[in-house]
């Protein structure tokens, strides 16, 4: 296990399986993140999840101890309306998604409409309610109609539950799509695509090269601050295990590896600030 020896700038933080599981709040997270505030250090959580905004997001943390404004939250709620607005403003989208993205596409007075013949962009996302009607619409806008395009908030294949259970997540929507019309899902906005790195990078106003990525998937938030040249850190709380590193390319590896979250400060600060194990 090996952690810097330095601080950053800005500190980028994956949520579930990194910050917390399920309900609670992983060790050393709370005291991590609040020195990290008081040292004036930039924070910010990102997650593929886009079934919550960034404010049910920040009253998650807060509920669980860790008080946060929405400010510091990143998903891929904020980065499908960001990359529509820069990209595709006057485009008519179809959101197969659940409320907090179709709100936040309103909000944003992004179009949206069901009518197949309407439809610039199919958005394929995280959707507990995907039914049949759905499928027939994006079909009938992409195959039938000939004009929309295919985007998802996240290619993830499933979201984890504690205990070892998941559901399936956006790539399950992407499949069916792609499955019935034969057409291949153009742009994903979610980790390891830069276009969330960039994202985040224009909400903390810093260079890649001053801020570090910490989260437990080396195939998502890991791999996008590898392309990015951004330093990493993996952290053992969620899905990597050291059998996975063990068995990974060094090319694929971060740059430490950490037994729990608030080794990401270095033993010298640990000693400093009087806590344990330093």
């Amino acid at each position: 296990m090996k952690g810097p020896e330095q601080l950053y700038e800005g500190y980028l933080f994956d949520l579930d399986g990194t910050i917390y599981l399920g309900d609670e709040l992983l060790p050393g997270a709370k005291r991590l993140i609040l020195k990290l505030r008081e040292l004036e250090k930039r924070v910010i959580f990102l997650t593929n999840n886009p079934t919550k905004d960034p404010h049910m997001y920040a009253e998650k943390l807060t509920g669980l101890g860790l008080e946060t404004p929405p400010e510091e939250i990143v998903n891929t709620v904020v980065t499908m309306t960001q990359w529509l607005l820069q990209n595709h403003p006057e485009a008519t989208v179809f959101p197969i998604s659940e409320e907090p993205l179709k709100n936040s596409l309103r909000e944003a007075g992004i179009r949206i409409s069901e009518e197949p013949g309407e439809i610039d962009i199919v958005i394929a996302s995280y959707d507990r309610g995907f039914e049949y009607r759905k499928l027939q619409i994006a079909f009938d806008a992409i195959w039938f109609h000939k004009r929309a395009r295919l985007v998802t908030t996240n290619p993830d294949r499933y979201c984890p539950f504690p205990g070892g259970r998941g559901e399936p997540d956006a790539a399950a929507i992407v499949g069916a799509i792609e499955g019935c019309t034969g057409a291949k899902c153009e742009v994903n906005v979610g980790k390891p695509n830069p276009i969330m790195l960039r994202t985040i990078m224009d909400v903390v106003g810093l260079d890649e090269k001053d801020c570090i990525m910490t989260g437990d998937r080396l195939y998502t938030e890991i791999r996008m601050a590898l392309d990015a040249g951004m330093p990493s850190a993996v952290v053992l709380t969620g899905e990597t295990t050291t059998e996975d590193l063990n068995e990974e390319s060094e090319e694929n590896l971060p740059d430490y590896v950490l037994d729990r979250i608030d080794r990401l400060l270095p033993p010298k600060m640990w000693r400093e600030f009087g806590w344990e194990d330093a």
